[in-house]
């Protein structure tokens, strides 16, 4: 059972993670592990902060992305700071389905899109998938994958699947 999609040299560029679904609060910690099955990141819920918030640490326990509700703006943001730079995951306002818009500072902005209630959804940047997320690569449950296009943007796609599993589990 490949989780990979193999490319023309045989090798994938493609990483594919899995996550658990449940309902994530505060307090909440649970691992992200990569296709072999081994503890990737770690997703730490902080308790006891005015805000929701969550830290994303590699298998090491290096913090590699924060993940916290913004408060004070005008509708529900997630900000995302990651490696000097930030990002902010917004709910896009027009539209019957769910989606999001994720506003990359220094960077290209991405969409987020799809069946996001049963985990069927896709990344894009520039109209280019950069990640694809679906239920349908497991047969368990309550489990998920996240399929990143290239390891460069394996944080920032994860920390951004983390905040569009908080809005739509109705944290934010």
């Amino acid at each position: 059972m490949g989780l990979f999609r193999k490319g023309d040299d045989g090798e994938s560029p493609r990483r594919k993670y899995q996550m658990r679904q449940k309902l994530m609060s505060i307090g909440d910690d649970y691992w992200i592990e990569d296709d072999a099955g081994d503890k990737a990141f770690k997703v730490d819920g902080k308790a006891m902060r005015m805000r929701e918030t969550w830290v994303l640490e590699d298998a090491q326990g290096n913090e590699v992305a924060k993940i916290r509700e913004k408060k004070l703006s005008i509708r529900d943001a997630i900000t995302i700071e990651l490696d000097g730079r930030s990002a902010t995951v917004k709910k896009a306002m027009v539209g019957i389905r769910d989606r999001y818009h994720v506003e990359v500072d220094g960077g290209k902005d991405l969409k987020v899109h799809g069946n996001i209630a049963d985990h069927e959804y896709q990344i894009d940047r520039d109209g280019d998938e950069i990640a694809e997320i679906s239920k349908k690569w497991f047969r368990m449950r309550d489990t998920y994958g996240v399929e990143v296009e290239d390891h460069k943007d394996t944080v920032l796609v994860l920390a951004v699947t983390v905040a569009v599993d908080a809005f739509s589990h109705g944290i934010i």
